[in-house]
């Protein structure tokens, strides 16, 4: 089994030189390149084709919203599977880092993340999940979720109906499952509220996704804000 090729970009060299010792001090994981801001980054993303990209957010230049959006648009033009990518901040829930995400960003990680967490959050990507920083999945939930009240259904029925016009190619059961994936559920959590096993609720998430055309569970939760399924907060 191939290494997960990696690219940090950071304008820091001594951060990005100790995340590269960490990174390559693991027999599954080796950093291919390296920038120092977004603009570089796509320059780099496409000679080194990394699988994942570990992009700091704020730098000179060009920051990482501009560096994701550029990386993911440069790999789908060529006909390539884009990389995954994980935007790390020094903030706890950041608006900057929330951009990221809807630039294509696959979550956000603290930069004081424990070593162990940022190497798993970089297998967890490259295994098709999103990753956000622990404790920070429901403060994420309730900032995207601060949808105008005009938006955002106020009662159960009005949810119902909201979500069958805005998932009309999603079974009722993959509503359900829709529903829970955007309230931060995970699979095991799911398969227990619905009653099912737990590989029943991934292949149900994976069709959620192919249907919706969406990368991953933070997408899901963007778009359910986006089309006001969100319950009120």
């Amino acid at each position: 089994m191939s290494a997960i090729r990696v690219l940090l970009v950071d304008d820091q060299p001594l951060f990005r030189r100790g995340v590269r010792m960490l990174i390559d001090s693991q027999p599954d994981l080796t950093v291919v390149g390296e920038a120092g801001d977004g603009g570089e980054a796509v320059v780099v993303a496409d000679e080194a084709l990394p699988d994942v990209v570990l992009m700091d957010i704020r730098m000179p230049h060009a920051d990482g919203i501009a560096g994701t959006a550029g990386i993911l648009r440069s790999a789908t033009e060529a006909g390539r599977t884009p990389p995954r990518v994980i935007v790390l901040t020094t903030f706890d829930l950041d608006d900057a880092a929330l951009r990221a995400i809807r630039a294509g960003a696959s979550g956000f990680l603290l930069k004081d993340a424990e070593p162990e967490f940022l190497l798993a959050a970089i297998r967890a990507v490259h295994g098709g999940h999103a990753v956000v920083a622990p404790g920070a999945i429901s403060d994420l939930l309730a900032h995207v979720g601060a949808a105008p009240d005009a938006r955002r259904a106020h009662s159960p029925a009005d949810l119902s109906a909201a979500r069958d016009a805005a998932l009309p190619s999603l079974s009722k059961r993959e509503r359900e499952i829709f529903t829970a994936v955007a309230e931060g559920l995970s699979n095991a959590e799911i398969a227990a509220r619905e009653f099912v096993a737990e590989a029943t609720v991934k292949s149900h998430v994976g069709r959620i996704l192919a249907k919706l055309g969406l990368r991953d569970r933070v997408q899901v939760v963007l778009y359910a804000h986006d089309h006001g399924l969100l319950p009120r907060r």
